[in-house]
């Protein structure tokens, strides 16, 4: 496993370096839309404190990283009128991960609709800034 490197995408997003669409900020979580979402509600719930993945985060932040996944998937299922919720978390690039800061995936799913395929084109910002006023007014009602 790799040192952590601080300049990649999201540690930028959590410098404020590079703008995102913020649904949830507090001391030790950031919740954004994902740019380039597989699904309308696509967001991602990432811890500040620095780890490359799960297999080198502290435990104390896992466990609240993961009642505050708890917490948006709730919100996004009913945001997104959803009838299921995928959570994916990717360690190391042989097993997907692109992105070397810990971060969970919240993706609302509806039957029989597909994922959108990881084209790498980024949504229109209104796009992403409506989801996000969508689902923060879903987790404010939490």
């Amino acid at each position: 496993m790799s040192d952590y490197d601080d300049q990649n995408v999201f540690a930028r997003i959590l410098r404020g370096e590079i703008p995102s669409h913020t649904v949830f900020e507090d001391d030790g979580f950031v919740v954004i839309m994902d740019a380039m979402p597989q699904a309308p509600g696509h967001c991602l719930v990432i811890p500040k404190a620095p780890s490359r993945n799960l297999l080198d985060a502290d435990d104390a932040v896992l466990a609240k990283a993961i009642a505050l996944v708890k917490k948006v998937a709730r919100a996004a299922k009913t945001a997104f009128a959803a009838d299921g919720i995928n959570i994916m978390q990717y360690n190391e690039p042989a097993a997907g991960q692109t992105v070397f800061h810990l971060h969970f995936h919240v993706i609302p799913r509806h039957a029989d609709v597909p994922l959108k395929p990881h084209t790498g084109q980024m949504a229109p910002a209104a796009e992403l800034a409506a989801s996000a006023g969508k689902l923060k007014a879903a987790l404010e009602a939490l």
